[in-house]
């Protein structure tokens, strides 16, 4: 004998069953069209839709926690308000990979931040180094490129240098320079590059690795050294670079000149 289904039609929604069609009856005063579509696809999939029957999340929000419950993850990971739809992505994601979210499941992480964060996991760096909040996205991308390359990135993981300064420290421990020289907030990437340059030609860098030097001073005073010129003369902070340029072309072609004429202008 054929059995009987009962169908409660609601709006364009269909259920199998009264409560369901009683709970989405009350929805209707409470949700938007595209969060109630979210919710009646959590009913058709026979997953408890109500753990993002929520006001405070947006359609795309109950997107993200509708997947991770049809792939039977822990959404409670993830599945708070403080999140947007791509921090829930990526720790969705995460999940599915069987990542350690943990270190990035934080709302304090953009989408960005995340992304670098999964990277380091995924190649099983050490990612506590520049999983905090203090580093952008693009401060994170360079220390996770120097772990990945076994730097010794403690050099350079500080906030307070900027993506070009970690760049060229970064390359300059690639190198085999020693860091202790140029690894310094103080130093703009600029100074740290002639600085490295210096190293790289074997020149005595205590000489001008100083940040009352600009970089175009320590060119100059670089340039010098590499001429084995008494570059004394002309590093001092007094001089601009186009007049310790000046200097040094004297020195390199042996013509006096009088330095307090430097000094008055």
């Amino acid at each position: 004998m054929a059995k009987i289904k009962h169908i409660y039609r609601l709006e364009n929604f269909e259920f199998d069953n009264l409560k369901d069609a009683e709970r989405f009856n009350e929805y209707l005063s409470i949700f938007r069209r595209l969060q109630l579509k979210e919710l009646y696809l959590g009913y058709k999939n026979g997953i408890d839709y109500r753990i993002y029957a929520k006001s405070e999340y947006n359609e795309k929000q109950m997107r993200e926690i509708r997947y991770g419950l049809e792939r039977k993850i822990d959404v409670s990971m993830y599945a708070k308000p403080e999140f947007n739809e791509d921090q829930m992505e990526q720790i969705r994601s995460g999940l599915e990979s069987k990542l350690d979210v943990r270190f990035y499941a934080n709302a304090e992480f953009n989408f960005h931040q995340m992304r670098q964060i999964i990277y380091g996991l995924i190649e099983g760096l050490d990612v506590s180094i520049y999983s905090k909040s203090d580093f952008d996205w693009v401060q994170m991308k360079m220390l996770r490129l120097g772990l990945e390359k076994g730097l010794d990135v403690t050099f350079y993981a500080n906030p307070e240098l900027n993506y070009f300064q970690m760049e060229q420290i970064r390359e300059g421990l690639e190198k085999g320079l020693d860091a202790s020289w140029y690894a310094q907030s103080k130093f703009d990437y600029e100074q740290i590059m002639q600085i490295c340059k210096g190293l790289e030609q074997n020149l005595n860098v205590e000489i001008y690795a100083k940040s009352e030097f600009n970089s175009g001073q320590m060119k100059q005073i670089r340039a010098g050294l590499k001429q084995n010129l008494d570059v004394s003369i002309y590093a001092k902070p007094i001089f601009k670079a186009s007049q310790m340029k000046e200097i040094r072309l004297a020195l390199s072609n042996n013509i006096e000149m009088d330095l307090n004429s430097f000094i008055n202008n």
